[in-house]
């Protein structure tokens, strides 16, 4: 094999698919939290645990992340699909978005 026909070694990336792959990732992991959050919040609000104020300003807090989430899914053209990821036998990580 001469030095024209040997491969490099090095691998084709593109930077933007990485970019984009990565913030899948981000986003993905903030979905789930504030899922999270979101059914803990119902939780305490049914028990609850929170007065008028509190359940107030927890309702505006998510609201503005799920604002967030919206935007920086469009800006990275992705999906709320896009961002559960399918976990084999255990079926996708998030459940069923309301949205």
């Amino acid at each position: 094999m001469t030095a024209e026909t040997r491969p490099s070694g090095r691998i084709a990336i593109d930077r933007d698919e990485v970019r984009r792959d990565l913030m899948k990732l981000v986003l993905t992991v903030v979905e789930l939290l504030r899922q999270l959050m979101e059914r803990q919040a119902l939780r305490r609000v049914g028990d609850g645990d929170l007065n008028e104020a509190e359940v107030e300003d927890l309702g505006t807090a998510l609201m503005h992340l799920e604002e967030a989430m919206d935007e920086l899914t469009e800006q990275f053209g992705l999906t709320a699909e896009d961002l559960n990821l399918e976990l084999g036998p255990l079926g996708p990580l998030l459940p069923r978005h309301r949205r």
